[in-house]
């Protein structure tokens, strides 16, 4: 009995899993167009939390600037995100390749901070060596005329 039982909770467990929680929407913004969306959301909203009063003060409203930059709407972006979120692996691979793509950004701002700060660093040595052999031939002169 108990071996029918755990047959039965088995198969309801597949076929529920199988049934789509949300049916895809007419105007579903496609996979690629979303990771877009996400991924510059993601941005705005870091670059928001560094400068609210920039944000607040040029009255950028950052959902509108993506609607109307993605051409779509509120309702559009909300089923699309709805339904991808339904769909527990799709919604993972988006926000993967989002992941991705803003690690690769970081990488390269930090490899562009790492190359300015060797060559401020680089500037820096050369200019201190220049000041070392200024003072030294005027030591140099100081010395030679004293004698």
């Amino acid at each position: 009995m108990k071996y029918i039982v755990t047959i039965v909770l088995v198969l309801m467990l597949f076929v529920a899993c199988a049934e789509k929680v949300v049916e895809e929407p007419e105007n579903l913004i496609a996979k690629e167009k979303m990771t877009e969306i996400l991924y510059d959301l993601a941005i705005l909203n870091a670059s928001k939390s560094g400068a609210v009063s920039k944000f607040n003060d040029s009255g950028i409203d950052v959902m509108e600037f993506l609607y109307e930059k993605y051409d779509i709407d509120s309702t559009q972006f909300s089923e699309s995100d709805l339904y991808y979120a339904s769909l527990p692996l799709e919604y993972q691979s988006i926000y993967e390749d989002v992941e991705a793509r803003i690690q690769v950004k970081k990488d390269t701002m930090e490899a562009r901070g790492e190359r300015r700060n060797d060559s401020i660093r680089a500037a820096n040595l050369r200019r201190q060596d220049s000041l070392r052999e200024v003072k030294e031939k005027r030591d140099s002169i100081n010395v030679k005329s004293v004698e």
